[in-house]
Formats: C-alpha cells, structure tokens, sequence
C-alpha cells in the first residue's frame, strides 16, 4: 500500500509511477461524466478511467479493458452497493490481487493502519495468484495473530465460515479488523500443512514499526534496529534510533526487517536514504517500459558495519531496502528467501469514502534484478528454526545470534 497527501493534478500520474506510490490522490474528473450518468454509475466510469490511465500494463495483460467498461455499465446499478460489485466484476478479469476498489470502512481502516493504529488480530495478508488462496506475509508483534502463532506462508482457509478465495485479500482483511472484543473464527493451514480451526478476540494492535537496543557481544557494543513496517513515523523513527544508538558508541548494526511486509514506500526510500550514501536504492517501470533510477542522497545518518536479516514476511517496500543495501555491498542479507512483492500501487481516494488501489509500476534492485514472484537471497541462508512471535529480536533468537557472529567478522 502506498499512501500520502491529497492531490488533484492526475497527470502525474502518468509522469511519475514512483511519486503517485506516495500519496493518497484525492481526483477528480477533468471531464464531468455524462448527464445520462447517474452518482453510482459515474463511480464506476470514474474507476475504469483511472485504472486506464494508470495500470502498469496498458494492454492489460489481453483483457479486452474496454469492453469491460460496457459490460459494467449494461448492469443494473441503482445503488452504492451495485456499483462496488460492478467495478469489482470490471477489475476481476485483470487477475491482480492489488489492483483493487476498497469499500469507505476497509479504506478508512488502510489509512489508520499506516498512521500506525488499528483494531483486529494483526495480520499482514497476500494472495496466491495461481490458487487465489490468501495467505499469511507475517503477523504483527504481540498481536492476537502472533500469540496463535500464525507465521507466515500460513493459509488462511475462510474466516466466519467465509471462503477466502471468494472473499479475496481486501475482504478477508476487512473481516479480520473489527471492534475491539470481538472475536473472529478462522480455519487455517500451516506450512507444514497442519489444519487448524480457532478463534481470536480483536483488540487495538500497537504496530509499535521501529524498535531498538544496543547489544553486547564479548568486548564489542553492537547496535540492533528492527523495523516491522513502514509506516508515516518510521523515517524518524528510525533517525532517532540510529542516533540514540551512534551516541552509545556501538561498532556495527544488525537490521532486522524480518516479518516487515512492506508499507509506505516513501518511508522505505527514506530509511535507504539514511543508509545509502548517494547510490541508487531503486529502479522502477511504468507502463510505457520507461525506466527511472531513485537515487539516494550523498552522506548518511549511519555508515559503519552492518548486516541485514530477512525472511519470508520480508515484502514489498522492506524488500526494496533490502535489495539496495545487498547490491550496493553496503550490507549482506541474512535468514531466508523473502516473499517477492516487486510491484507498486498507487491509492486514491474517491469521493464517496471509498479508494482505488491501481498497479502502476514494478521495481528491480538497482543491479537489474527482479522481485515480483522471485524476492531476494540472502548471502548466507540460515537452516536453524526461526524464531517466532514475541522471541523474534530476544537474547534466545538463534538468528540474531547468527546475525551478530557475522557482524563480529567484519569488525575483527
């Protein structure tokens, strides 16, 4: 998701896929839709233009886009409601999980949740496109997710008694949030595939993205920042940590991001920022194969030694950090393959609460290499159980402990 402030020249979204990732764009249409058009179906008109204007893919991948518009408008739209199922009937045959209308709740629940608030059982979906089976990215810390122990690659079966692949990813998220107390009934299946059925009580989950320590490691003071997700605080979050932990005169860092599922790209950009010292974090492409090249900027907030852990909840916006540090040899990547979420969505509000989620771009790491579907290696695989929950990050997380040994080796 990607979001920021109101904007109304749309053309830009043309020009820039990297900057429309940043905002929400609050549009409207340059042309007043038809007289003949009533609120409901200029909604739908208004949605079909914009996912023509902006979709990574202008030959939508053989879908035949334009007739979809008439085939929407020939149904019977008489209601919001009708017109939310037409425009998800019209975005349907696009087969992209994250190009997506988000009803007025579930768009006002997005926008809390990158302020860094949000009610329900914390979890961090994705969909399979081959199976359209939603499944677990990784489970907030010290959610009711993560006390179920829900780790990531874990199948979310139905929630409610609701198909998943009926639901898809934006209604299987929008049943997971919910008031405080209340509970949710979820079937699922864990990697290993192990069928479990339980209920968990929704409660206001504190995202808490930036967390820091300093660590002792024999005679040396290293340094430990983790990031679970980016959200609008987290750059300065993440400049004050780094400070904090610089003052404590640490001798390396190890950066965590496992589990971190992405978030605002322009916070990601951010961190980089504070990281890379005028190398290329990004490479981005629109839908006219016109690449453009984000650059960092010269000096940084930290520059000494670090290592970099990741894992299969690392997606998205966590992955392009850590593709930049990897292939700038600023830092090696640590732990397990991450998730592969190499494409960026731009979010626009609508006028009637609602939003629009479009694809608008991919991204490579700055050597060329691609995300979507593959994700990252890391230079040194780790084979120990993974920590999970509450563990992640403590004095008994065997891979942090790995992460520190390498650390030591390039201090010694």
């Amino acid at each position: 998701m990607t979001l920021l402030r109101p904007l109304l020249l749309r053309s830009l979204i043309l020009r820039s896929a990297l900057c429309i990732l940043l905002w929400f764009g609050c549009w409207s249409a340059a042309t007043e839709p038809s007289q003949a058009l009533s609120d409901e179906q200029a909604l739908v008109v208004d949605v079909w233009r914009l996912v023509n204007e902006a979709y990574v893919d202008p030959d939508f991948q053989g879908v035949p886009w334009r007739k979809l518009r008439q085939k929407a408008l020939e149904k019977s739209i008489q209601s919001r409601a009708d017109a939310y199922n037409a425009i998800d009937a019209m975005l349907a045959p696009l087969q992209d999980p994250y190009t997506r209308l988000l009803r007025p709740e579930a768009y006002s629940q997005l926008e809390a949740a990158t302020k860094g608030s949000v009610s329900g059982v914390g979890l961090q979906l994705a969909l399979q496109p081959e199976t359209a089976q939603v499944v677990v990215i990784a489970p907030v810390e010290d959610s009711p997710a993560a006390d179920a122990g829900l780790g990531d690659g874990t199948q979310i079966v139905s929630i409610n008694g609701e198909a998943t692949t009926l639901l898809g990813l934006e209604g299987s998220a929008a049943l997971l949030r919910g008031a405080p107390g209340s509970t949710v009934h979820l079937e699922v299946i864990s990697p290993s595939g192990v069928a479990r059925s339980l209920d968990l009580e929704r409660r206001p989950v504190d995202l808490r993205p930036v967390r820091s320590r300093r660590i002792r490691a024999g005679d040396h003071t290293l340094g430990y920042l983790r990031i679970s997700q980016f959200s609008e605080t987290v750059p300065d979050a993440v400049a004050e940590a780094l400070t904090d932990l610089q003052a404590k005169a640490i001798e390396g860092l190890v950066l965590d991001l496992r589990n971190n599922s992405g978030g605002l790209v322009t916070a990601g950009l951010a961190v980089a920022d504070d990281l890379l010292a005028g190398s290329v974090i990004v490479e981005t492409q629109d839908r006219n194969g016109i690449s453009e090249r984000r650059q960092a900027n010269p000096g940084t907030i930290y520059n000494g030694p670090m290592v970099t852990l990741i894992n299969g909840g690392t997606a998205s916006a966590s992955e392009i950090l850590a593709g930049a540090l990897q292939d700038d040899q600023r830092s090696p990547l640590i732990g397990a393959p991450s998730f592969g979420k190499g494409e960026i969505q731009t979010m626009m509000a609508l006028g009637d609460g609602s939003g629009l989620a479009i694809t608008v771009a991919r991204y490579l790491t700055p050597d060329g290499h691609p995300i979507q579907g593959v994700g990252l290696s890391p230079n040194q695989l780790l084979s120990t159980p993974e920590p999970k929950g509450s563990s992640m990050g403590g004095d008994e997380d065997q891979w942090l402990q790995a992460a520190t040994s390498q650390l030591l080796l390039q201090l010694n």
